[in-house]
């Protein structure tokens, strides 16, 4: 079974959680595309819902496939297709860096490292770009998360809420 959390949310005191009112984005597509080093060749994947969470089913939701033992660049794309033009939420986050973190986690954790490749200005990790270094071959999920952090970003994963959450097929091959 996949997972999926897209979040338009506000930020709400919770208890003995303090989380500042900030609305989250809605994000209907996101991209991953993979930049494999010594060959320069990009393969993309993507999850589209053009109705956000709830509702209909994502009309697209990739299998991704990389290669044992190879180092990858990642970056990843955000877009809310629901408005015309399409607003490239990766803008936004890049903006407001200081309050999004990017969470990439392997199941099992064997399948492949993440290194993160692009800090804040308070010089805290973002996730936007990375390095992807791939394990032996097998297959799993890789969880893309989105976590809003305004006012909390401490480089854990921990505060805030997510704004994505993917658990994408994984196959290294």
């Amino acid at each position: 079974m996949v997972g999926l959390t897209l979040s338009l949310t506000n930020c709400k005191d919770s208890g003995n959680e303090l989380k500042p009112d900030d609305e989250n984005e809605l994000i209907t597509s996101v991209t991953l595309k993979f930049t494999e080093k010594a060959t320069n060749t990009v393969s993309s994947f993507s999850y589209k819902d053009a109705d956000g969470d709830g509702g209909n089913a994502p009309s697209k939701f990739d299998s991704v496939t990389l290669k044992a033992n190879t180092s990858y660049t990642l970056a990843i794309e955000l877009l809310d297709e629901s408005k015309s033009p399409v607003n490239d939420i990766t803008k936004e986050v890049a903006e407001e860096s200081d309050e999004h973190l990017f969470i990439y986690t392997p199941s099992p954790a064997s399948l492949l490292t993440y290194t993160y490749d692009d800090k804040d200005k308070n010089g805290i990790k973002i996730g936007l770009t990375g390095t992807i270094q791939t394990g032996a071959a097998g297959i799993g999920k890789l969880k893309v998360q989105l976590r809003h952090q305004p006012g909390v970003k401490d480089g854990s994963n921990a505060p805030g809420s997510d704004d994505v959450g993917l658990d994408f097929n994984l196959k290294i091959k």
